[in-house]
């Protein structure tokens, strides 16, 4: 009798020294994503690929169950596949979010290029998404009034939140209540989309959610200048997970970290935090992790990226009668990637505004197309073809002609030489700068003649430089070339200017 009592009260002490008291810290990580278009590897297969991504992920989450995967923003479009069709629909982004939909996306961020979808293409995108999207400035614009936007299943709508809130337990018992808050830079204007002040919304959203949570983390669509403003606002937030720009970036702003991955998933950001309960103390360890070819791909969401590769392969040869055809050869690589396409002029973005004089036959004083326009964010080597023009310029478009008075045009040299490092950024053909003046064809600027400009059609609408567009009383007349002109695809022209070197 003495014996079993002694054997029960052994038993208890150690079931007692084995149940680890809640020590009221707990430990999270966030794999941050940002502005990816492509869901296979990029760069010859060296970097990105959604499917090596998912193994990161995975990895992640056996280290600690704790881990969440976020988008901010900017993945439906733009890409060449998203411009194909199948079944007589064009896919806009529908590959993106089959893919996410199978690596478990935990919360996604609206980007600006999000709108560049319609509305009807949109809501089917948010209806076959399996995963929570999140934004507090930008709503669905109707007839009525203003509403969220939704995603609808089965009959039933779902509107996407101003706020969200996870929560998290531990080994020990130790639990926490995340929150997060999102806004989406208005740079994309659509009739049926709404922006509200994104710092006065980055406010709002976070009181009304602070008393709710342990701590809120932002998870952003912004230029890095309005993401260091939103820190200022929030000093409160310990990390700030942003998009748009598509080259990394660390920032501290007090106590607020800001985070951005490169575009393409060619880099992630991977954020352990550790959570002190009685401190309500985040601390943040960031790391960035490049995705190249060192890593495996994921079996499960790589027969994904498999099959919707062997769709752009079939598809594309309705839009392009010979995708394949070697069109140029280059021993020196052409530059797109995107740090460089979005800062300086290179050697692609000299033939891509070459292309656009020979498409108007050189009757153009200059050339002008915006870097933002290039997205393959790769370098182009050996055979070229067709299809890597296509991924170049995505987005397609048409090259217009444009007379402008030579005070205009200096005006939107000066603002493209000025948008270095972003989307704006021109690059030019029969255009150089000496010192302070700039040259067409070898003679100065005039500011009182009119010249001759080929533009990117995207340009004269006013987005990245916002005082060019046909409504400019400078911009003196605009002639939009039609379907049957080389003109009316710039794709189309860089290809016929290749195969005339």
């Amino acid at each position: 009798m003495k014996l079993t009592k002694s054997i029960i009260f052994i038993l208890i002490i150690i079931f007692l020294f084995s149940c680890k008291k809640d020590d009221e810290k707990i430990d999270f990580t966030f794999l941050q994503l940002n502005d990816v278009y492509e869901i296979s590897s990029i760069q010859g297969g060296q970097f990105g690929g959604m499917a090596r991504v998912e193994t990161v992920h995975q990895e992640l989450l056996i280290e600690n169950k704790n881990t969440m995967l976020f988008m901010a923003g900017d993945f439906l479009n733009p890409s060449l596949l998203g411009t194909l069709k199948v079944d007589g629909e064009r896919i806009r982004g529908k590959q993106m979010v089959e893919v996410m939909n199978a690596m478990n996306f935990d919360l996604v961020a609206f980007g600006n290029h999000e709108f560049d979808l319609s509305q009807q293409d949109l809501q089917k995108r948010l209806n076959e998404s399996n995963f929570p999207w999140i934004s507090a400035n930008v709503k669905l614009k109707t007839n009525e009034a203003a509403m969220p936007f939704y995603k609808e299943k089965n009959g039933i709508k779902e509107n996407v939140k101003e706020t969200f809130i996870k929560e998290f337990v531990d080994k020990d018992g130790t639990k926490v209540k995340v929150g997060f808050i999102s806004v989406c830079i208005p740079s994309n204007p659509r009739e049926y989309v709404e922006y509200a002040n994104m710092f006065v919304k980055a406010r709002a959203s976070y009181i009304s959610i602070k008393d709710s949570v342990d701590v809120v983390f932002g998870l952003t669509h912004v230029k890095v200048a309005n993401d260091k403003r939103i820190a200022k606002l929030i000093p409160e937030i310990p990390l700030i997970m942003g998009g748009h720009e598509h080259t990394n970036s660390f920032n501290i702003v007090g106590d607020v970290k800001i985070a951005k991955a490169d575009a393409n998933a060619k880099t992630v950001y991977i954020h352990r935090i550790s959570y002190d309960k009685k401190t309500k103390k985040a601390t943040v360890k960031s790391e960035l992790k490049e995705i190249n070819s060192s890593i495996q791909s994921d079996e499960k969401v790589g027969l994904i990226v498999d099959k919707w590769q062997q769709i752009l392969e079939k598809e594309i040869k309705e839009v392009i009668p010979n995708p394949d055809e070697i069109i140029y050869n280059t021993e020196i690589p052409l530059d797109g990637r995107d740090t460089p396409i979005r800062s300086a002029q290179t050697n692609l973005g000299q033939i891509i505004t070459k292309a656009m004089s020979f498409a108007y036959d050189e009757t153009v004083d200059c050339s002008l197309v915006n870097g933002g326009s290039i997205r393959i964010d790769d370098e182009l080597l050996g055979d070229i073809t067709p299809v890597d023009i296509f991924r170049v310029l995505p987005y397609g478009g048409a090259i217009v002609k444009v007379k402008i008075e030579g005070r205009l045009l200096k005006r939107v040299l000066d603002y493209g030489e000025l948008a270095a490092g972003t989307g704006a950024y021109l690059h030019r053909n029969d255009v150089e700068k000496v010192g302070e003046k700039w040259f067409l064809k070898g003679k100065e600027l005039n500011i009182k003649n009119t010249y001759t400009v080929a533009f990117s059609d995207y340009l004269l609408k006013g987005f990245d430089i916002p005082f060019l567009s046909s409504e400019n009383k400078e911009v003196l007349s605009v002639y939009n070339p039609k379907e049957n002109e080389l003109t009316f695809d710039i794709r189309k022209a860089v290809v016929e200017y290749l195969k005339a070197q």
